[in-house]
């Protein structure tokens, strides 16, 4: 039995992500990209793909992948999930309240969705293991490095693994610590202290460390290259039309 063609916009096509993603669905058979947007992208009209600079230009598809950045990306998914899109986001910077009121909307206009802090398998990984060892060691920080380009901080991953975290520990210890200089301790996810680096040379790092009198355990992934985030997309476009609410985590579609 053949499986049905599923197109696809992206938007953000001109950016980093955007590319790679555009490669990706170029490799896939049963999926076919018919339009891109960026604000500044210069329009092209091809046979059967559209790209454009204006977002009410795009034709309708199956998916909406959405590599942005954080100060569009509601009014992003908004306009995807009222236009009958299945939305794949992996834009970071979305407020608690906002996801919400995104599953609302969805689940309102029965349009299954993901959004996913990462996309990649280690931080998916990474970020299960550490809810598992919370539960061992409750006084943990994290460390999170990325490129300089990056739009915010600290990365949605990093708030990800804080709220997963909280979930599964009991109280920590408290820190009797002074900071000296203003923000050395970093900022603070339900108790949490994350720690954000920004640097060239790197594209997307995490450790998580715990430490517990006596010993410490330290876990952490590295994505060295923006490829290593493309399974993780291809698993996504697979399974979000089969979603029936917008789902947040890709570990939620693992099998």
């Amino acid at each position: 039995m053949n499986t049905p063609n599923k197109t696809v916009i992206i938007a953000g096509i001109t950016g980093a992500m955007g590319q790679q993603a555009a490669e990706l669905i170029g490799t896939l058979p049963d999926f076919t990209l018919v339009g891109g947007f960026a604000p500044h992208a210069t329009p092209q009209a091809k046979p059967n793909l559209l790209i454009t600079n204006k977002i009410e230009e795009l034709p309708p598809a199956d998916i909406w992948i959405d590599f942005t950045v954080p100060s569009v990306v509601f009014k992003n998914i908004r306009y995807a999930i009222s236009h009958g899109y299945h939305p794949v986001v992996g834009t970071t910077g979305l407020t608690a309240q906002e996801v919400l009121e995104l599953q609302e909307m969805a689940l309102h206009d029965h349009r299954g969705g993901l959004i996913a802090p990462n996309f990649g398998l280690s931080a998916v990984l990474l970020m299960k293991f550490a809810k598992e060892a919370a539960q061992y060691f409750p006084d943990v920080e994290i460390i999170e490095m990325h490129h300089p380009g990056k739009k915010d901080a600290p990365s949605g991953t990093a708030i990800a693994t804080a709220n997963a975290i909280n979930a599964n520990r009991d109280l920590s210890s408290p820190s009797n610590s002074t900071e000296t200089i203003a923000g050395v301790r970093g900022g603070q996810v339900n108790g949490i202290p994350i720690h954000s680096v920004r640097l060239p040379g790197y594209v997307a790092h995490e450790q998580v460390l715990f430490g517990a009198p006596g010993e410490a355990l330290t876990i952490r992934q590295d994505s060295f290259d923006r490829k290593s985030f493309m399974a993780g997309v291809k698993l996504a476009c697979q399974k979000v039309t089969t979603l029936q609410s917008l789902v947040v985590g890709l570990e939620n579609i693992l099998d």
